[in-house]
């Protein structure tokens, strides 16, 4: 299973990466919403993982943008974002995100939303 991890930030990136990678997942990454909207289509993802915050393109953006997009709507998209609002969480949803998660990320929740999406 290949996982796409849009994340600008270093540390969050290699953390989360690592982990995934160590579970058996194939992790590829972008840096910004663009380059996360390129590889979904590019790279053909089984989920993305989409801060929220993100430079160029922010992924609140970038996930209305794939999910406008026929090629890459049917992509999963997990938001993943600070901010813990309920609030947020419908923002992401309204957005179009098949998810939502909080920073810092409970890996353990995590993959088992990962896994639902998949399954």
């Amino acid at each position: 299973m290949k996982i796409l991890y849009v994340e600008d930030n270093e540390m969050n990136r290699d953390m989360l990466s690592r982990r995934l990678t160590r579970r058996g997942y194939e992790v590829i990454m972008a840096f910004d919403g663009q380059a996360g909207l390129d590889m979904m289509k590019s790279e053909s993802p089984d989920v993305v993982l989409m801060d929220m915050g993100l430079p160029v393109l922010d992924g609140w953006e970038a996930t209305i943008q794939a999910k406008a997009d026929p090629e890459i709507s049917s992509i999963p998209i997990i938001a993943l974002t600070a901010h813990a609002l309920e609030s947020d969480k419908q923002k992401a949803l309204d957005c179009g995100a098949d998810d939502f998660d909080t920073k810092p990320v409970d890996f353990k929740r995590l993959l088992s939303k990962i896994d639902n999406l998949l399954n």
